[in-house]
Order: C-alpha cells, then structure tokens, then sequence
C-alpha cells in the first residue's frame, strides 16, 4: 500500500493505493510486473493556504524642485510606509523640525530636519514603501 496526497483544485485529499501483480505466468514467459490501483474513497482534509507574498512596490511619481537635490539628506531610520509629508519644496525647516512622517511598527515616527535648511526636494510620495536609509527628502 502506498499513501498519495493528492491536490485537486485547491482541496487536499490523502489517497491510499494498493499495490498488486498480475496474474500467475509461466517460467518461460517474460512479463512485466503491473500495479492494479483498487478505488478508495479519498478522505478530505484541509486546505493548503499559501503564505501572502508581499505586495509589490509600486514607483509613485516623485516630486523634486527643478535644481539639484539638495546636500543635507533626511533619510529614514527604519523601514516603513510613508503616510505623510509634513513640509513642502521650497519652505524653511528649523533643526528638529518634522518633513515626513512614516510608519513602522503600527508607530507613526516623524523624520525630522537635521539641521537649518531650505527643503530643495521630496523624493517619496505618501503610500511609498521605504527601507531604512532611504533618502526621504533634501534641504540646501
């Protein structure tokens, strides 16, 4: 007897198989030994659930001021998804002060300016994946 699960659309079921040899043949005669599968009612037994793959990272279209980035990088510090923007190009941030805002950990976690600057580009938009050091923004 030999055990088979076996998948039919989605339903798993175990399958038990007999095995057995043909007929009796005489000595001289050269036969090959068959498998005779006798049915068997199949007991069904729960699905299969795959895991959930993540979710592709989808590029949204980036907002940057129309000079070059600026110098002083705000990047992220732990990875998480961007659910706001808290300053805009072009406007002047204090030390401390909040430029995006990302969630990790079911925690909303203000990204804050490292220094004095002007913001000179955004380069995520809310609803972006980020990974940790992920430049999130600019300031000149």
């Amino acid at each position: 007897m030999k055990n088979y699960t076996i998948t039919v659309n989605g339903n798993v079921y175990n399958v038990v198989v007999e095995e057995g040899v043909s007929n009796q043949v005489p000595a001289q005669t050269t036969v090959k030994e068959s498998v005779v599968a006798k049915p068997v009612v199949a007991e069904k037994t729960a699905p299969v659930v795959e895991s959930p793959k993540a979710a592709p990272v989808v590029e949204s279209p980036k907002v940057v001021a129309s000079g070059a980035a600026g110098s002083i990088k705000i990047e992220a510090g732990a990875p998480g998804k961007v659910v706001s923007i808290d300053a805009k190009i072009g406007q002047a941030v204090k030390a401390g002060e909040a430029v995006v805002t990302i969630e990790a950990m079911k925690m909303e976690i203000p990204i804050v300016a490292s220094k004095d600057g002007v913001v000179a580009s955004i380069e995520v938009a809310v609803g972006d994946s980020v990974q940790s050091s992920t430049v999130l923004a600019t300031l000149n």
